[in-house]
């Protein structure tokens, strides 16, 4: 009924336009044809036979054979109450209760190793390997990275099927790609679809302060197929498939993957070392807003990092000649445009690689080659400062947990045991910017500005600056 009103105006209002037109009698437009893109070869050769992809199954059959179910168990013992330990003894034990797993994984050398997502395997007592071939094996969880969601687990058999790694960093929005796991336990299954988008950082892994660099692709993945294979139309590996967004837990065509180039990287360190050694370059810096930009005479339109300070005279940074206000554009080619583009391209370069660093000082183009230093070196980890006082880097993640503004840098106290000295004088939550009017970034600069006696710190704390005296005996 609501529309009726509508449509008699429309009938009534046509005639009335089209008289109006007429007694005008406006002269009638000279129009040009539009330049048009035309392509008006066959999709044929010619010759009657199709020239489009209509499989990919020989493809499939090659790299398929690469990808794994990987199933772990962990078996959690509950904790007897006190009362029925008082009665019974220390001996009583509580029930055990089993919990198992399901991901998927990809093998990546002949030998055994495979790589897979820590969330998979992390805590497990027993992890086992089903091939493609229906063969089981018991692995080995060789080492683990939850800042990356990357692990590296082996078998002990040889001439396996090994998947190829592509190169990651030249994926293209509108690129094909295929998923390969073991969804919901129903076997290995392959979906189909393309990237959506790279560079993808979500916050996924806030909570251990992690490095997000996710492929996003339309391709189906659900639960199982974490671990499983993202491979492009070459067969080629190009990501470890890791978390999807959904309000139902099923698959809505948001899926995310690690890079294949970061999960090398942290693939070869776990296995080389065991642990992940992560390159630190030892700056303090800001993401180049418009308004920063005009402040140093350059367009706004000006992408990169500012160097705000220098965390040690002797680090990587400083020995190379960057300075305080250094503008960094791009790392070994790649631009970098904001703290988290940093942030990454260095912690995914092994500590002693050479990386080449263009910058702008005084509007003026320069390059310099910096040898990069080890991050745990750097003092870069949560540790204790002073006795019960505990710190840690002003991450991402610790600023939303504790609401510090993004403006204020140093150090925040996590930890203030009840027992320590400094328990009435230093706050949970309050940042360290300066001791001894000394700047601060990290736990080792910070224990650096120390000396016997009596301190003082600049420390913000509840949006507010002020200075604390305290004594180091």
């Amino acid at each position: 009924m609501k529309t009726k009103p509508a449509l008699i105006l429309f009938i009534f209002g046509f005639p009335l336009w089209l008289g109006a037109v007429e007694l005008r009698k406006a002269p009638k437009p000279v129009l040009t044809r539009p330049v048009l893109k035309e392509d008006f070869s066959p999709l044929g050769d010619g010759n009657g036979k199709p020239t489009a992809l209509t499989s990919y199954a020989d493809m499939l059959d090659v790299v398929r054979p690469a990808v794994v179910s990987v199933y772990s168990s962990k078996i959690i013992r509950q904790q007897v109450p006190l009362l029925l330990r008082q009665l019974y003894g220390p001996g009583v034990q509580g029930r055990e209760e089993r919990f198992d797993g399901l991901g998927s994984g990809v093998i990546i050398s002949s030998d055994g190793y495979i790589l897979t997502n820590n969330h998979v395997v992390a805590e497990a007592d027993e992890v086992k390997v089903k091939l493609n071939d229906d063969r089981e094996f018991m692995a080995k969880v060789i080492g683990a990275d939850p800042k990356t969601d990357v692990a590296v687990i082996k078998i002990e058999t040889d001439k396996l099927p090994a998947a190829t790694l592509a190169n990651s960093d030249k994926l293209r929005v509108g690129d094909i790609v295929f998923a390969i796991g073991n969804p919901l336990g129903v076997g290995q299954t392959v979906t189909m679809g393309i990237i959506s988008a790279t560079g993808r950082r979500l916050g996924l892994l806030q909570e251990v302060d992690g490095y997000e660099d996710f492929i996003q692709t339309d391709a189906s993945i659900n639960k199982g197929n974490s671990g499983g294979a993202l491979i492009d139309a070459k067969g080629r590996l190009i990501g470890i498939n890791s978390a999807i967004i959904s309000n139902n837990q099923g698959s809505i065509g948001i899926g995310f993957a690690v890079p294949v180039n970061l999960a090398r990287s942290i693939m070869n360190s776990l296995i080389e070392t065991g642990t992940v050694s992560r390159g630190y370059l030892g700056v303090s810096t800001d993401t180049l807003t418009p308004e920063l930009a005009e402040s140093f005479d350059l367009p706004k339109t000006t992408k990169g990092i500012v160097i705000s300070n220098l965390t040690s005279a002797d680090g990587p940074a400083a020995q190379a000649g960057l300075k305080r206000d250094d503008i960094i554009t791009a790392i070994n080619e790649r631009p970098v445009a904001t703290i988290q583009d940093l942030r990454l391209l260095i912690a995914e370069t092994p500590p002693g690689t050479k990386v080449r660093i263009k910058y702008l000082r005084a509007g003026k183009a320069g390059t310099v080659e910096v040898t990069l230093g080890r991050s745990d070196e750097a003092g870069g980890t949560e540790g204790e400062w002073l006795p019960g006082v505990t710190v840690a880097p002003l991450s991402d993640a610790l600023r939303k947990d504790m609401r510090v503004d993004a403006r204020i840098g140093g150090i925040v106290i996590t930890e203030v045991s009840e027992d320590s000295f400094y328990h009435e004088i230093f706050p949970v939550g309050a940042v360290i910017e300066q001791i001894n009017r000394v700047p601060v970034t990290d736990l080792a600069t910070a224990k650096q500005a120390l000396h016997d006696g009596r301190n003082m710190a600049l420390i913000s704390y509840r949006g507010a600056f002020r200075y604390v005296v305290f004594q180091v005996r």
